[in-house]
């Protein structure tokens, strides 16, 4: 099986940080290829915004689009600046090799001398099966509430959030604005949240909270209709009319493929330099919801990735890439960058 040659760059991920990255990197001549990932389950190309039915806050669409919509548009324009894309997962990698190995799912090792990864995040979910199948056809059940809830759909209506973390206070406190009663749902006596924060929630006129309160059942066809609950110290059963509902209990970076490679945080988002997206390896760069566990939107995530392109295609210049159409390794000719600038 013949190997292929080495890559200046290599992007892993299909978010918008991933096809932001792709689009600046592809403008700079840098040629990437993007591995833009397999369907695992419910985990799909395209990352969150495959699951969201309607964005209204991304700049520059004063029409409403669906989330794959804007996938599909943002890769189309990679595409068209002459991005290469790869439909596999990267299952392995040795960034302590130079140039870095990355081991796709079922093709030949690649080898490249910079690395972007942009793999995001996923939500936590409670794991019921009418819970996610209503929040993959938009059917009332989300996991952001800034990212839905100033939706026509839920405004004016009964809406829960599941959580008891500060997020969750955040979510409630922001759907107050649309809703027309906010309860928050919560499995134990007290909130994990700050005190501050859990005291707006606990004062404000339009949240309840249920104490001792876990979602055992997700009800409505088309669309949410309610929730059953369980009393966590009873046992009793109970019912909720809900117009919609946010989950609010956490996201989960996917990091767990880098097997220790690059330096994590606490909860497991990797650690990039202050207002860079250089990672604890030189030439390895992150972008996206990969790296950040406070704003979580597409817009922050595709700004990283911009970021992250103009890191990789300067750090690649100063290891000589832009001084000459070509940079000669030991494995060949790898194309040269020009420089990356905004018309």
């Amino acid at each position: 099986m013949t190997e292929r040659k080495t890559e200046a760059l290599a992007i892993i991920g299909s978010g918008p940080a991933a096809w932001t990255a792709a689009i600046y990197a592809s403008r700079a001549n840098l040629n990437p290829v993007v591995f833009e990932g397999e369907p695992v389950g419910t985990d799909i190309p395209g990352g969150q915004l495959m699951s969201t039915t309607d964005i209204e806050n991304f700049p520059g669409f004063p029409e409403q689009l669906t989330g794959p919509e804007l996938m599909e548009r943002m890769r189309k324009q990679a595409l068209h600046f002459g991005t290469r894309v790869e439909s596999e997962l990267i299952t392995s990698m040795d960034f302590g090799a130079r140039p870095f190995r990355l081991k796709p799912n079922y093709s030949p090792e690649i080898q490249a001398l910079a690395v972007i990864v942009a793999t995001g995040a996923k939500a936590k979910w409670l794991g019921l099966p009418n819970e996610l199948r209503l929040a993959q056809m938009g059917g009332g059940v989300s996991a952001c509430a800034v990212c839905d809830g100033a939706l026509p759909a839920y405004r004016n209506r009964v809406l829960g959030v599941v959580g008891g973390g500060d997020t969750a206070m955040e979510e409630a406190l922001y759907l107050t604005k649309f809703a027309s009663r906010v309860f928050v749902i919560h499995r134990r006596h007290e909130f994990r949240a700050s005190k501050v924060m859990a005291g707006r929630v606990l004062s404000h006129p339009k949240i309840r909270v249920l104490w001792n309160k876990q979602v055992v059942e997700v009800l409505g066809y088309d669309a949410i209709s309610g929730v059953r609950l369980e009393d966590t110290a009873s046992g009793e059963i109970s019912g909720l009319d809900l117009g919609g509902l946010f989950v609010a209990i956490g996201h989960e970076p996917n990091t767990g493929f880098l097997a220790g490679q690059l330096d994590l945080t606490p909860h497991g988002y990797i650690k990039v330099a202050p207002w860079r997206t250089e990672t604890s390896v030189a030439g390895v760069f992150a972008a996206g919801d990969v790296i950040d566990d406070y704003y979580r939107q597409a817009i922050t995530s595709a700004g990283t990735g911009c970021m992250a392109a103009l890191d990789a295609e300067r750090w690649l210049a100063h290891q000589g890439l832009g001084e000459s159409p070509v940079l000669e390794t030991a494995e060949g000719p790898v194309p040269a960058s020009s420089s990356v600038a905004d018309p």
